[in-house]
């Protein structure tokens, strides 16, 4: 899980943070696509598993308006895009965490469409005067260094801040089929 987490965060890059604390966080939702080939198909819950060609498994909620989810058959190659959210909040208070799934808890706040919700605290250890990369600790103080593909997703970010990274995968808002 640590590791899907973490290419996400390099995929989604690490957001800007809210200069003080108190301050709303900040959010970024997008979009993502991938191909991939469909593994599972939960009809009633409308959840495709799929996998890409690297082997990892993905799972996404359709979205009822998507008519495509029913003629999906396993082994169907697809290109899916769906949203992603990134928050990204200062907690000066917070201790470093170690990748905490809080899928349920976000279902049970009312957002039926999340697939897969993850949460981590870590430390900023340095940002390179470019705004390329960024250098953080994990609970274990392991030292990780990220690339950021926006300087502005930087700005607000220092040393020694404590930051609580959030993704959430969410719905699928369209399906197209491939080769079979």
């Amino acid at each position: 899980m640590m590791r899907l987490f973490a290419s996400l965060v390099v995929v989604g890059s690490l957001l800007p943070v809210a200069l003080a604390s108190g301050q709303a966080p900040n959010v970024v939702t997008r979009e993502s696509t991938v191909t991939a080939t469909v593994d599972r198909i939960e009809t009633f819950s409308r959840v495709v598993t799929f996998h890409s060609a690297d082997n990892v498994l993905q799972s996404v909620y359709v979205d009822p308006k998507v008519k495509a989810f029913d003629d999906l058959k396993t082994g169907d190659v697809v290109t899916v895009r769906y949203v992603e959210s990134v928050v990204v909040e200062v907690r000066p208070q917070a201790r470093p965490t170690a990748v905490q799934d809080s899928t349920e808890e976000a279902r049970k706040a009312g957002d039926d469409s999340v697939i897969q919700q993850l949460k981590m605290v870590v430390t900023i250890d340095d940002i390179d005067p470019q705004g390329l990369f960024v250098t953080y600790r994990t609970h274990d103080n392991r030292r990780v260094v990220r690339a950021v593909n926006d300087k502005k997703l930087l700005e607000g970010l220092r040393a020694g801040d404590r930051v609580e990274v959030t993704m959430t995968r969410a719905r699928a808002v369209s399906i197209e089929r491939g080769r079979r």
